[in-house]
């Protein structure tokens, strides 16, 4: 009986459907098991392995791993470990299986197989983080919001379009994923320790049925090199998302520093709490929790080139499957954290815009149109801008409400300061009022990639599609793992009803 036998269609007296079994983790036991009976039906029809002792060898094999899954049951995660339970139910013949085997690759096999998971898991979290921010920037496409540098109020953008950026951020990330993806999906069994082996093993016929498309082609490098280097370059690409993550997080918490933010989390659900000493506060628990498990996959991410550097190859100090995996799991909780945060976003426009017009985040403007439509240098412009701004500070006045003859007075003065011809500010009063206006500004941007209603339809799309993609490569990857898995347990099942019942 195969333990991943389907029960479709049977059923139990009274109609009921038998449960289907549960699925045995992909764990170290799990991994050594299929290489097991991958060795067990490729080395039979090679014929490494006596044809007539292969049945019996797979039944014990069968015996050990039907028993690991049951409740309680033995899972050891070492070959050294596995092996006698396998010799305890087929005999020393089992041990025939070990033809051209090593510790070294199988356990090489083993991390790669589970890391392979992990990081499906990974890019499953992103792809669903990144279809949020998508479906945010998209409903906020047109909200006018305020933008910072250096902690400072800058420029109005739409916040679609911030949330794009994000989204650029988080489609590199995937890349980054799937590139080191490439380079970890690749088989090392057969490779032995350093060198190979004499035993003229199928590599390739191991690796698909155990879902790897490729093989690691020099057999020094299978267990020494890249064993070690790609738990590092996991460790990047798990940093990478979590400096996103925390980069965002901190701009929504800046917020919660204002007596009157434009964007926080809706209360309840787990999202804040109140203080337990100040009843007016109600603090961002769900934010903490998000930056604190970037914090900690950052740690670890890093940790994995601090524990690989200045070992000689072939060390176990960065490749146990406990650390690589706890960095990858840790960034998938942080990604889920980060969508439950983003779900629970939210956005006042009316006070964002108040926000904008309450301060001179369309300075700038003054100085771009001034150049534009009259020809006047920048740093006149700029100029002229700031002293606007320094005149309107010193007096509380608001954008909406600064003089415009005084406007005009600064700017005689900016011409003079600058040594430029005495002239009349050019812009007329409506033109002035217009070019502060911050939504007025989103709206007639002309950069491509700006947040022009043209251009964020355009990227919107190309964000979706992205999202799309992801979502078929992920389903191609588990796809191929599963139909290799498959193939190997219906080939096993042929050499396994060979054996005397």
């Amino acid at each position: 009986m195969l333990r991943f036998a389907l029960l479709a269609g049977a059923m139990l007296a009274g109609g009921h459907a038998l449960a289907a079994p549960q699925a045995a983790p992909r764990d170290e036991f799990y991994w050594l098991g299929e290489i097991n009976k991958a060795s067990a039906v490729i080395n039979t029809e090679q014929h490494l392995l006596d044809p007539a002792l292969a049945p019996r060898i797979a039944q014990g094999l069968d015996a050990v791993l039907r028993a690991g899954d049951q409740p309680g049951g033995k899972r050891p995660t070492l070959v050294i470990t596995f092996e006698p339970l396998l010799i305890q139910a087929a005999g020393v013949e089992a041990t025939l299986l070990h033809a051209g085997r090593s510790s070294q690759d199988m356990l090489a096999t083993v991390r790669a197989a589970i890391i392979r998971d992990e990081m499906l898991r990974l890019a499953e979290a992103l792809r669903r983080t990144t279809a949020t921010m998508a479906r945010l920037a998209r409903a906020h496409e047109g909200t006018v919001v305020p933008n910072y540098t250096n902690g400072v109020a800058a420029q109005a953008n739409s916040y679609g379009h911030y949330l794009l950026g994000h989204v650029a951020g988080l489609t590199r990330d995937a890349e980054r994923l799937r590139q080191a993806f490439a380079r970890l999906d690749r088989s090392p069994m057969g490779t032995t320790v350093l060198n190979g082996t004499s035993w003229p093993l199928d590599r390739s016929r191991m690796a698909a049925y155990l879902g790897f498309p490729a093989l690691i082609d020099n057999a020094y490098d299978a267990a020494q090199i890249s064993a070690t280097e790609i738990p590092v370059e996991i460790g990047a690409v798990a940093t990478a998302i979590a400096l996103h993550c925390g980069a965002f997080v901190e701009d929504v918490m800046t917020q919660y520093a204002q007596p009157r933010p434009w964007i926080l989390l809706r209360e309840g659900g787990g999202n804040t709490y109140v203080s337990s000493a100040m009843p007016q506060k109600r603090n961002p628990g769900l934010l903490n929790d998000t930056r604190a498990e970037a914090s900690r996959v950052l740690s670890l991410g890093i940790g994995r080139a601090i524990q690989a550097h200045n070992i000689p190859p072939g060390m176990s100090d960065a490749k146990t499957v406990r650390d690589n995996a706890a960095v990858l799991a840790g960034a998938t909780r942080m990604l889920e954290l980060w969508d439950r945060a983003l779900n629970a976003l939210v956005i006042s426009p009316e006070r964002a815009l108040e926000e904008l017009n309450s301060d001179w985040t369309a300075s700038q403007e003054l100085a771009d149109v001034l150049m534009r439509r009259y020809a006047l240098p920048f740093r006149a412009g700029h100029h002229f801008a700031s002293e606007v701004v320094d005149y309107a500070r010193a007096h509380d006045i608001r954008p909406s409400d600064f003089p415009y003859a005084e406007a005009q007075n600064i700017y005689e003065r900016t011409l003079h300061e600058m040594s430029l011809p005495a002239a009349p500010l050019p812009m007329s009063e409506a033109e002035f009022r217009q070019t502060l206006d911050p939504v007025a500004i989103v709206r007639n941007r002309a950069t491509t990639g700006g947040p022009q209603p043209a251009e964020m339809a355009r990227m919107l799309d190309a964000a979706d599609r992205a999202v799309a993609g992801e979502a078929a490569w992920i389903g191609e990857q588990r796809g191929r793992i599963d139909a290799g898995l498959a193939s190997l347990d219906k080939d096993f099942g042929k050499l396994l009803a060979q054996a005397p019942h």
